[in-house]
Parts: structure tokens; sequence; C-alpha cells
């Protein structure tokens, strides 16, 4: 068996899943909303398999699609891509990371990996023949440098794997270290593979900015975005890759022989969703902000002291400065099989070195799931 899997642990999001279906703990683990989604774009997925076309589409995903995908980015981010030379859909985002990869990377390229980093990454890097080659962020502003990157590059260094939105930190990179990103790549002629799945998903005034558009990254970016965190329909599974045409290519060549296509229904309701104006995204995003502040007020009262959280779904607890004495894990384990809420440990998301006093919480859910969260926090905090 290949030892990439054979040794790879379950992952952490279904452990505490597992655990919390188990023994019927609130769940602020994995990061799903409560909610259904936007009505009118389930009933057009719902219109579109009924009365549409329910065969094979183009494998790089139906034309429709892909050129609401680069009008959409045109309107929201000031991007120009071509939708039909510079798009193509997949099954996910996850899929979409694996095809950059596994057409980018060839066996002993290195990449570089930003921790805490996304669970896919680490073990498709290496599936693909790369060498990572990790960069460490800390807690609680998650700086990142041009020295931090320049430390982590040499001869063989070929790709960045870049996540901005951070996940699960919530940090939102602003124009500073996307400029220190772009002229780390230039400098040293990398390819960067952007997951901006949450691009949607900033707080505060916070706007995102892709890295795309950062000078002399237009001809060597691969944009990954992910309509299930878009529309809080994270079932669907519908992502897409946006890059120059000699990029797109190649990765559409990796995605035909992983999904192929993903469901016509599904990417007809994705393009209807797509043309929204802001007044959709906005809502959106307010809607989470409160959902949010909820929870960290709620926590605050209950003697947690929280990180920033900018953008994705998440706010983070800050163990040490919340005066509990054990590590992250610990305290997952026992919240959840004692306290009765599920949580993810931030440890989780380091292959190395990991911080171990950070404790991540998702907040896309209803009122009565955030208030049953912090009661059940507040019985795990006496734990300690």
């Amino acid at each position: 068996m290949n030892p990439i899997y054979d040794q790879m642990p379950t992952t952490i999001f279904e452990v505490m899943s597992g655990l919390a279906r188990q023994t019927g703990a609130v769940n602020l683990g994995q990061g799903f909303p409560d909610g259904p989604g936007p009505l009118d774009i389930r009933q057009a997925a719902a219109d579109a398999v009924l009365n549409g076309y329910n065969q094979y589409p183009p494998m790089a995903g139906l034309p429709e699609l892909r050129l609401a995908v680069a009008d959409h980015y045109r309107r929201f981010q000031g991007l120009d891509l071509d939708g039909l030379s510079e798009v193509t859909v997949t099954s996910g985002a996850t899929e979409a990371i694996a095809a950059a990869l596994f057409a980018l990377i060839v066996p002993g390229d290195e990449v570089v990996l930003i921790q805490p980093l996304y669970d896919a990454y680490l073990p498709l890097v290496r599936r693909a023949g790369g060498v990572p080659r990790l960069v460490s962020l800390q807690p609680p502003h998650w700086h990142l440098t041009e020295e931090m990157l320049e430390a982590a590059i040499t001869p063989h260094t070929r790709l960045v794997l870049f996540n901005n939105p951070l996940n699960p930190a919530g940090k939102v990179h602003g124009k500073d270290d996307l400029a220190a990103l772009a002229r780390v790549c230039v400098k040293h002629d990398l390819i960067a593979v952007s997951d901006e799945v949450w691009e949607h998903v900033t707080f505060d005034g916070h706007g995102h900015t892709p890295l795309m558009a950062m000078p002399g990254m237009r001809e060597r970016t691969v944009k990954i975005g992910s309509a299930g965190k878009m529309f809080a329909l994270t079932g669907w599974k519908v992502g897409f890759v946006c890059a120059p045409p000699r990029l797109n290519a190649i990765v559409a060549k990796a995605h035909q022989f992983l999904a192929f296509t993903t469901p016509p229904n599904l990417q007809t309701a994705v393009a209807f969703g797509l043309d929204k104006g802001a007044d959709f995204f906005d809502a959106q995003r307010q809607t989470l902000s409160r959902s949010r502040d909820r929870l960290a007020l709620g926590l605050l009262q209950e003697g947690y002291v929280t990180l920033p959280s900018d953008g994705t779904y998440f706010i983070n607890v800050d163990l040490n400065a919340s005066g509990i004495g054990v590590d992250d894990e610990t305290f997952c384990r026992r919240a959840v099989q004692e306290a009765g809420v599920a949580t993810i440990p931030v440890s989780s998301f380091y292959a190395e070195a990991p911080v171990r006093h950070v404790v991540r919480l998702c907040f896309s859910k209803q009122d009565a799931t955030i208030d049953a969260g912090i009661a059940a926090l507040a019985k795990a905090k006496r734990l300690f």
C-alpha cells in the first residue's frame, strides 16, 4: 500500500465529528453551516436536474459556468480572465488543488507550504513527488514576512501553496503580505497555487485581494475558488481553477483523470449564483459577522480569550491566555467527551513544531447552536 495513505491517521475533522455524533455533542468543529443554503440557487439546481441536461458535461466545465466565473471575478476583483481558456471547473476546491499540484510538480521539486495549513496540502504534495518546505506562522497575528519565505527557498523550489483567507487562523493577508509573496515568487521564478476559497468570507472591512492581481503574478498564479464556500453549500463540491492558458491547460489535463467532470445541474445553479450582485454577498458577510460576534462575546463572558477573526468561518481560543493549562488536543478530546462540544486543535494543522495552545471553533451556525456551544464550553472550562 502507498505509505503516504497507509500511515496517515484519520483526519481530525472526521475524528471530532464522529465523537460529536456518538456523544450528541454540539459540533463547533467541522466547518459547515447549519442552514440549507440560498433557496433560489437550490431551486435552480433542482430545475436543472429535472428539466436540463444530465449526461457528461464538457470536461473543463459548462461554458456558461466558466464564463460566469470570469465575469464574477471581473466584477468583484477586477481580474481580466478569459472564461474559456483560463477557467476549469472541478469537483470541489480540494480536487482543484490536487489537479494543480499533480500537474505542476515534477518529482523532486520543492514546494513552500505555510503552516497552519489545510490538512490535504501535505499528502497531495507528497503524492505528486514534491518535497515540502515549511514556513510557520504564529498567533496571535499570524504575520507572513519576506524573510520567512526566503529562508524556505532553495535552488530546487518550484511552487508556493498559499491560502488566503487562512484556515484555521481566520487571517486575511493584506496587500503588504501579498506584495512580499509576489516579490519572492518573481525573484525565484516560482508558480503560486493560491487557495482563495474564503474570498467572500471577510469581515470588518477586510476586503480580499487576489494574489493574481499583484505585480508579476498574472502569469504565474493558479487561483482556486469554491462555490461551496461562496454560497454556504459545502456539500455541492463545485470548485474552479483560474490560471493563464499555459497553466490552466495542464491543470485541466490532470483534472480529467481525477474527477473528469462535475454534475451539470450544480454547474448550472452555480452559474446562476455567480451572477448575484454585491448585496447578496454583503448580506452573507453580515450574517456571519453577527454569528462570530455572538460566539466571541459569549466566550468572553465565560472567561475565554479569543484571537482576531478577519475571515473564514472560524474563531480561535487561546488556551494559555484563558488560563487553561493543557494542550489543545487534550482540551478538545475532554471537551467533546465530558462537556458535550466538538472543537478542533490547531496543532493538527501543523506538520512540524505545532502551536499547541489554540483551539478552532466554527461560528457558521444558527443562534441556538452557538448558544448551546457556549454553554458547553463554559462546562469544559470548569474541567481545567
